[in-house]
């Protein structure tokens, strides 16, 4: 599931290269890092290297990034269709990356407008005030999201001029302003942790989820109010889409474990037909490239 943490086809902080090897540009608490993770070889082991200042944490995230903390023992499919997925699917772990804000603050990019904006605004912002990833990672065009003291200090314009609007950008100064309480979440206990990113304003239900589901591993983290899940959901395991009250209904026999039937359903490639028109990016703030 490292897939999780990319962030549109383009993420400059995620590279997979002929090989089929990941790479990942990240903020480690010991400084940047370059990540690179091989596929499952013949023997069944994991490679990874790592370098910059942060590799070392980087190596010893691995494990949790790959899911080695996950525990379906008690998760039921209850569904025809999440059983075939399961069954197509039986190594499936829902991975953690153990740091919030690389989670967080492209969630927050995310909020309400279009994949295609929001990614686009995501790229602006790493290439703008990011850096470049240490070792190979240069070569791989592969960047480091900015530090929370560099995202504190963007001015108003410049944010606009990445096509990120004020609403969003408010809450990633924000979070930026505490990011060091927000990465101590994901030494607690799931419920916390989403107790803890909601009392920020402009982080709700959704953004919680999101980063969760990434950051914390969390297996009960539900994306409410996703263009996407709830419709695509219903229509796969009931024939029809869902709002998001139903969606939450139909779920709460899961709990704990509801994340992971969108997440089944994803993996089994399950979306509603898309009939109608997309929504339009918006056009009416400056871009800056």
């Amino acid at each position: 599931m490292l897939h999780q943490q990319r962030h549109g086809g383009a993420d400059p902080t995620f590279r997979i290269d002929p090989r089929g090897r990941v790479w990942r540009g990240i903020r480690t608490p010991e400084g940047p890092a370059t990540l690179a993770i091989a596929p499952l070889d013949r023997h069944g082991e994991v490679h990874a290297e790592a370098w910059g200042p942060g590799a070392a944490w980087a190596l010893d995230s691995v494990p949790g990034l790959l899911g080695a903390d996950d525990d379906w023992s008690g998760f039921e499919p209850r569904h025809p269709v999440l059983e075939e997925a399961w069954r197509r699917h039986p190594h499936v772990r829902l991975g953690r990356s153990g740091l919030v804000m690389e989670s967080l603050v492209p969630a927050i990019v995310e909020q309400k407008v279009t994949g295609q904006e929001a990614f686009a605004g995501f790229r602006r912002l790493v290439h703008r005030y990011g850096e470049r990833a240490p070792g190979p990672g240069r070569e791989m065009r592969l960047w480091v999201q900015p530090a929370p003291e560099t995202l504190r200090g963007v001015p108003s314009w410049e944010w606009l001029g990445m096509h990120i609007d004020p609403a969003r950008s408010r809450v990633i100064v924000t979070v930026a302003r505490v990011a060091d309480s927000l990465e101590r979440t994901v030494r607690l206990s799931h419920e916390e942790a989403d107790r803890r990113l909601r009392t920020i304003p402009g982080v709700g239900v959704w953004t919680s989820a999101e980063v969760r589901q990434r950051s914390h591993g969390d297996p009960d983290a539900v994306s409410f109010g996703d263009y996407h899940v709830a419709k695509d959901v219903g229509w796969a395991l009931r024939g029809g889409p869902f709002d998001d009250a139903e969606l939450e209904e139909f779920l709460e026999p899961w709990r704990p474990h509801r994340g992971r039937v969108p997440a089944l359903v994803g993996l089994a490639g399950l979306r509603r037909p898309r009939r109608g028109p997309r929504m339009a990016p918006r056009t009416h703030l400056p871009v800056r490239r």
